[in-house]
């Protein structure tokens, strides 16, 4: 099971209840000055909300617990995200676009990190509201770096993650003054996006943050990125979670063929790596592990896309393509 499937809420111990805890964390973002009045009216409110944080904080895996399907990969491994992807959620009296950014890299320092970086900081330019998504228990050097570029005059919610792997309940109050002591955080929401307890709290409390207007997508949708996006998506996770620690650092997906033909999809893959040893770690000894991803890959796909899918997988080597802008707009980096 995917860490973005939705197991039924389990009780984590949260304590209090979800409308009093956002209340009583108030106190930790009061210089916000709570949700704007956008047009003194009542009415439907839409607007575009940007999930950020470091690396492995669970923003992908909080992304697909709001829309309630998956649409953005997830792994243990960090730069599982590399692009921006925009999630939607409408319900009667909102529509949420969520843009998942991927974890602001302060490390391996090439132009495929500067990409990440740079989709981070466009995505915050242009929204209404932020989430910065921290681990329970864990506020260090990365998070601050996270902290530095989030524009000051936005609101900004603090959604505290994975509450439910903090064994000492006591140390959410002192975890919560000391990230807030960084930031005039509007709100602050403990929650565990994986068990689904709380998340709904933090709808509740985004919705009023949002401007008043007319949604921009139709009722039913639920991302704006295209099948084809998605496909290299999959496969990609797949690759992260298969291929576990001997994960070559440097690797991608190119979809160089998607085909449809009525219910079926033909897609055609391209793995990338950059060094003509890494090829033999993603192929694996007489083809087992590039089939075994490709197998993984098809069945999640055709759940996705809800037919029948026929996925081609090869590997191909590219030195150097991480540190190639070029090479990086050719495989869909903004």
């Amino acid at each position: 099971m995917s860490d973005s499937s939705t197991p039924d809420q389990a009780d984590d111990g949260l304590q209090p209840p979800p409308d009093e805890q956002v209340q009583a964390h108030e106190e930790a973002g009061e210089g916000a000055g709570g949700p704007k009045d956008t047009s003194g009216t009542t009415g439907f409110r839409t607007g575009f909300v940007a999930i950020v944080g470091r690396p492995n904080v669970g923003k992908s895996t909080l992304l697909n617990r709001l829309i309630g399907q998956k649409i953005s990969i997830v792994s243990r491994k960090a730069q599982t995200t590399r692009h921006r992807v925009t999630g939607i959620l409408t319900d009667d009296e909102a529509q949420f676009v969520f843009v998942d950014t991927p974890g602001f890299q302060t490390r391996h320092r090439n132009a495929l990190n500067r990409t990440m970086n740079r989709t981070v900081t466009q995505a915050l330019a242009a929204i209404d509201l932020v989430f910065f998504v921290v681990e329970a228990g864990r506020f260090g050097e990365d998070d601050r770096k996270v902290v530095e570029v989030l524009p000051r005059d936005a609101q900004v919610i603090l959604v505290i993650n994975k509450i439910d792997r903090l064994s000492d309940k006591t140390q959410v109050l002192p975890f919560i003054e000391r990230v807030a002591a960084a930031f005039p955080f509007a709100e602050v929401v403990p929650l565990s996006a994986e068990r689904g307890s709380n998340v709904d709290a933090l709808v509740k409390v985004a919705r009023g943050y949002l401007p008043h207007g007319e949604p921009m997508y139709d009722a039913d949708d639920i991302t704006d990125r295209s099948e084809r996006f998605l496909a290299s998506e999959f496969l990609r996770e797949k690759l992260f979670r298969l291929l576990g620690d001997e994960l070559p650092y440097g690797i991608a997906v190119e979809i160089e063929k998607f085909e449809v033909e009525g219910n079926l999809r033909r897609i055609f893959a391209a793995v990338i790596v950059d060094k003509p040893g890494h090829k033999g770690i993603v192929i694996g000894r007489g083809g087992e592990q590039l089939k075994r991803i490709s197998s993984e890959a098809r069945v999640e796909l055709e759940k996705l896309f809800d037919g029948k899918v026929y996925l081609e997988v090869w590997v191909k080597v590219k030195s150097g393509w991480a540190d190639d802008e070029r090479a990086l707009k050719s495989l869909g980096y903004e």
